[in-house]
């Protein structure tokens, strides 16, 4: 007993010394994600209660897939699928190129990428993005084709961190080649509005729209949509008989319920969006950094993506800021080709990669960030550059 009171007189003792304070600036995140909250949700979760519908392509996926075609206009198909690498994957496999065929693909995009080309029996062939855009151009990839290690017969196109490709040059290339072009739209549902080419579009938490984690394809070919529908549901097809190899890729009727919420929100949203982005083109105005084209006035995402001016190096200025409390990341890395999962499949020259990997940078940003981060961001970013030029 007296053990006991000691130990009580210990926990309740007034005069202890309080916990240090932690060491250095708040940490300001890379990245904040903001999904519905309870309010918003509430009202599908209840229909979910009353129709004890949880899977397998109940009325809230199906709602929340309409609504999602619509984006896209007339005759669009959508199919919803546990997370847009899955999508990718399902996709090409539904193409049913040969195996082994080689597939295009820029080594500067997220390694999901090349995971998706590889596990759909493809071999990526790594090739470089244009110094003004950050992408994969249709006139370069036609170039390309010349020199390629074998025959293409795919090629992924990927909308650098939301921005939009050149739909019509894709197009073209494809009617002119007969290689089949699926788009890596990933970051860009807010561009993403034409799907003649198969689009996939991410749903992750981390996205401008999400659900958690999620993806689909968007197409206007109905039998790829089917195709690919069959592939997320164990190859049923109207009766449960598995008609070809498949998996289970379904969404879940609370990730529709989540969906759903985010898209009654998302005018909003994106003019949240629009405003978090001014502020950081306002503050970092006199840094000499480089936006993408378009970047928080034409279109928005769910990061903040900038090229450092001539002489910065990435490792450096990032090490500065996070000494000074600012998170960053370098979303690409250095390119998939620089991944030991991608080290035996061919290249063609990365010299923008290269260069791109070493000077472009994601800053902190969110929905809500206000004026005053925008400017704790830009104040470190300064600092940063000044030291580097010391």
């Amino acid at each position: 007993m007296a053990r006991r009171g000691a130990i009580q007189s210990i926990l309740t003792e007034p005069d202890l010394p309080a916990p240090p304070a932690p060491a250095g600036p708040t940490l300001l995140p890379v990245a904040r994600p903001s999904l519905p909250g309870f309010e918003a949700l509430a009202p599908y979760l209840r229909r979910i209660d009353e129709g004890r519908w949880y899977s397998n392509f109940g009325p809230l996926l199906t709602t929340f897939e309409a609504r999602l075609a619509d984006r896209f206009g007339s005759g669009a198909q959508v199919v919803t699928v546990v997370n847009a690498t899955q999508a990718l994957t399902l996709a090409l496999l539904a193409l049913d190129l040969p195996r082994g065929a080689l597939c295009m693909v820029p080594s500067y995009t997220f390694v999901a990428t090349a995971h998706a080309v590889v596990a759909a029996g493809l071999t990526p062939w790594f090739v470089d993005v244009d110094p003004a855009d950050w992408m994969l151009s249709p006139g370069a990839a036609r170039e390309l084709l010349a020199t390629a290690p074998g025959p293409v017969r795919a090629v992924v196109p990927v909308a650098a961190f939301g921005a939009a490709p050149d739909l019509a040059g894709w197009k073209a290339l494809r009617e002119e080649t007969g290689i089949e072009v699926v788009i890596d739209a990933a970051a860009a549902f807010d561009t993403a509005c034409d799907c003649d080419l198969p689009t996939i579009v991410s749903l992750h938490a981390t996205k401008a729209l999400g659900v958690g984690e999620g993806g689909f394809l968007a197409t206007t070919d109905t039998g790829l949509a089917e195709r690919v529908r069959r592939l997320t549901t164990f190859g049923f097809h109207g009766e449960r008989l598995a008609l070809v190899p498949a998996t289970n890729a379904k969404l879940s009727e609370y990730a529709a319920a989540v969906g759903l919420a985010a898209l009654d929100a998302w005018p909003t949203t994106r003019l949240r969006y629009l405003r978090a982005s001014q502020f950081m083109r306002m503050a970092l105005s006199q840094t000499k950094i480089g936006f993408q084209p378009g970047w928080g006035a034409d279109w928005v995402t769910s990061v903040c993506v900038v090229r450092l001016p001539a002489g910065a190096h990435a490792a450096e200025v990032e090490a500065r800021l996070e000494a000074d409390g600012v998170q960053t990341r370098r979303w690409w890395g250095e390119g998939c080709h620089a991944n030991p999962a991608f080290r035996d499949h061919p290249r063609a020259g990365l010299a923008t990669t290269k260069a791109l990997a070493q000077s472009v940078i994601g800053l902190p940003f969110a929905v809500d960030l206000d004026a005053q981060e925008a400017s704790r961001i830009a104040l470190a970013l300064e600092r940063a550059l000044d030291a580097g030029r010391g």
